[in-house]
């Protein structure tokens, strides 16, 4: 009985060293280190970006050799290659022959936006070759539709209970969030009818990078950190980790930017993830991050008519 009870104690602390560890690591190359210079200096210091890399690095160093560590070992991994796959992607865009092409007078609005998508998929692909590498099989890391009627666990406080499913609510929730993010949408773009005239042209693009933008950030931030930490560290820490990741990555560049943004995005990423775990896929999470989206591209469109 002592023994068993050591045993527990025992797999309770690694548990907890873990889950530490983990955050630690999120916390540190996630967009806090970026808030606190801009909040402090007014800008991004250049070395930032590769110090968080330097993190990685030595990270995934720990996790090898020090077996304590190990089952974070994937988690190390992939972060690695994602944030590899940036540096990259940054190292194009700041090119001259790149911004040639994207960068110009004559841009259009398709033009001007595509380069970003092209890049994003080029991270997402790279992230998604690196979770092939770690599990072998799609459905490991969510690569797939999923049970779009899976049960969805219940949560009081959304007014969700007991025996409802995700085909009910992941249109409730892609709709709720479209509107929770036009209405601050509209107040800053304040659009006019004649601008709306001018977007329709436009909309294939808007709902092509919608998709696109949808498609990337549920592979790199959401499938990268559920399929790697969900064993590890347990279900409600890597949703609340997979949250604050995301909404940190909001907090500078959201729309809207600053706390409100962190809070509404944060949500969304806890939403999007726990979409993931109980249907087995990815399908909700893309619906109910893609509608917003359409919205938010359409803001872009519009800001876009008025130069």
């Amino acid at each position: 009985m002592t023994m068993q009870l050591y045993s527990t104690m025992k797999s309770v602390d690694k548990k907890v060293l873990l889950t530490v560890s983990a955050w630690v690591i999120i916390f540190l190359i996630s967009d806090l280190p970026d808030i606190f210079f801009v909040s402090l200096s007014g800008q991004i210091p250049d070395w930032l970006f590769h110090g968080k890399l330097f993190v990685l690095i030595i990270f995934l160093a720990i996790c090898v050799f020090v077996n304590v560590f190990r089952p974070l070992l994937e988690y190390a991994f992939i972060m690695l290659v994602f944030y590899i796959a940036l540096l990259f992607s940054q190292w194009v865009k700041n090119s001259i022959w790149w911004s040639g092409i994207f960068y110009n007078s004559n841009s259009s609005f398709t033009l001007y936006y595509l380069d970003a998508f092209i890049l994003d998929l080029f991270v997402a692909l790279t992230v998604i070759a690196g979770l092939w590498l770690l599990f072998r099989y799609k459905k490991k890391f969510y690569l797939a539709k999923g049970n779009l009627s899976a049960p969805i666990e219940q949560v009081r406080w959304l007014g969700i209970r007991k025996g409802e499913s995700w085909k009910k609510f992941g249109w409730i929730f892609a709709v709720a969030a479209s509107v929770c993010v036009l209405i601050p949408t509209i107040m800053l773009a304040q659009p006019s009818a004649n601008m709306f005239i001018y977007v329709i042209p436009l909309l294939p693009a808007v709902l092509l990078f919608a998709a696109v933008n949808a498609f990337t950030e549920e592979v790199y931030y959401r499938l990268s950190l559920l399929s790697t930490l969900l064993d590890v560290i347990g279900k409600t820490n890597t949703l609340l980790i997979n949250a604050v990741f995301f909404g940190l990555a909001h907090y500078l560049y959201g729309s809207p930017p600053g706390i409100i943004g962190f809070l509404m995005t944060a949500f969304l990423a806890w939403l999007m993830g726990k979409s993931i775990l109980e249907t087995k896929g990815v399908f909700w999470a893309w619906t109910i991050h893609f509608l917003p989206d359409v919205v938010i591209f359409t803001s872009y469109a519009l800001m876009w008519t008025k130069t």
